[in-house]
């Protein structure tokens, strides 16, 4: 019997709708910028099956505590992937990821990425990558090893999601955590950059019962719909890292505002029987939230537990260097003011937000009114207390 005829120049993989080629030319386009995250502690270059870190500089540590974490973008990669726009994305996915570590107080090590897509888009992946590059080299992490997997039939032929883990080194007697919060205490608001990587469901629900396209101009912000969504996350972790070395007692907790929103977030890293109550009065949420829940017929305080609503970390710090850390952070370009107090003992009455994520720690509720004054570009506001 005669053998079937077949294209010798089509693997039986390629013919499935893997192509091994563009994977590889993805990883071309991107070495030099995964390179640039490396320093002498990263072994062996890119394209292993693992990658290697020395942890020698561990051994100056007392008691070393790993801290890792992992995470992705959520659904603001739809909105990346339908104006062909990725260049951002991955420092979004460094932001979620490697700003969860300094939570702890921990300095970030290393990080890998995961890239599913249903087709190799060499161009796409290598700008994915290098947005995770820029990312990781502002906050102090080599990106040691990474994949992308090409899954045809389950995914359309431009999507793609994205996800990352990290590593970072906190010592023991340093952790920052709800133990060390002292009633008195004073809670720092770190503005945002804008929506960073949460509430995109609602966004992306918003946009659509509008009519609107992300391509479609958008007169409140000069831009497209999708560029102005696409406003990267800010980045926190060295300024943070600065507050910590130059003022060890400074810091107490600290709070990544992520999903859930400010009270939740806080709730988590205060300690039981505590409470703060958020005051909205010290500042304007950004144009962005603002003109969202407008298009949504939505209040904002609706938008509380979904946006952080241009809150993008929270800080809690000791009374008597409040001033200082405020001023540093706010130096090193990330605006800082005082949103509330940590009180102990009977709470008002009232709801409250009280425990998330499985965490039973403290209480936090938002109150009064929103600002219509002061600035929301991320500068210090006036008046702000």
């Amino acid at each position: 019997m005669a053998s079937p005829s077949r294209d010798a120049a089509v693997s039986p993989y390629a013919a499935a709708g893997v192509d091994t080629a563009a994977g590889d030319l993805a990883v071309e386009l991107m070495k030099a910028a995964v390179r640039d995250t490396h320093g002498p502690e990263v072994l062996g270059g890119v394209g292993g099956f693992a990658g290697l870190f020395d942890a020698s500089a561990l051994r100056a540590y007392a008691k070393p505590l790993l801290a890792t974490s992992t995470d992705g973008v959520g659904t603001k990669v739809a909105i990346a992937q339908a104006i062909d726009k990725h260049d951002t994305i991955g420092r979004d996915l460094v932001g979620m990821v490697v700003d969860d570590i300094v939570v702890v107080g921990a300095r970030p090590l290393f990080m890998t990425d995961y890239i599913a897509c249903g087709k190799v888009f060499p161009e796409r992946i290598a700008e994915i990558v290098h947005g995770i590059a820029a990312g990781c080299t502002e906050t102090g992490t080599a990106l040691v090893g990474g994949e992308t997997a090409e899954h045809p039939g389950l995914l359309g032929i431009h999507d793609y999601d994205v996800a990352g883990a990290a590593t970072g080194v906190v010592e023991a007697d340093r952790v920052l955590g709800s133990d060390r919060v002292r009633d008195g205490d004073v809670v720092l608001a770190l503005a945002s950059s804008g929506l960073h990587s949460n509430g995109y469901s609602l966004v992306r629900h918003i946009v659509v019962r509008a009519g609107l396209r992300y391509g479609d101009n958008a007169p409140d912000f000069g831009t497209t719909w999708g560029e102005a969504l696409l406003e990267p996350t800010r980045l926190y972790t060295q300024p943070l890292l600065q507050v910590i070395d130059s003022a060890p007692d400074a810091l107490h907790a600290l709070s990544h505002v992520t999903g859930g929103g400010i009270a939740a977030n806080l709730a988590r890293v205060l300690p039981q029987g505590s409470w703060v109550e958020v005051d909205r009065s010290t500042w304007s949420p950004p144009p962005v939230f603002r003109v969202l829940a407008d298009l949504g017929a939505l209040d904002l305080e609706a938008t509380e537990g979904t946006w952080n609503l241009g809150i993008g970390f929270l800080a809690i710090v000791a009374p008597e260097h409040a001033d200082a850390a405020a001023a540093a952070l706010s130096a090193g370009g990330i605006g800082t003011w005082q949103v509330g107090v940590v009180r102990g003992g009977a709470r008002p009455d009232g709801d409250f937000e009280q425990g998330a994520k499985g965490v039973d720690g403290g209480a936090v509720r938002l109150v009064g009114a929103y600002s219509d004054r002061g600035r929301s570009d991320g500068s210090v506001m006036d008046g702000a207390k």
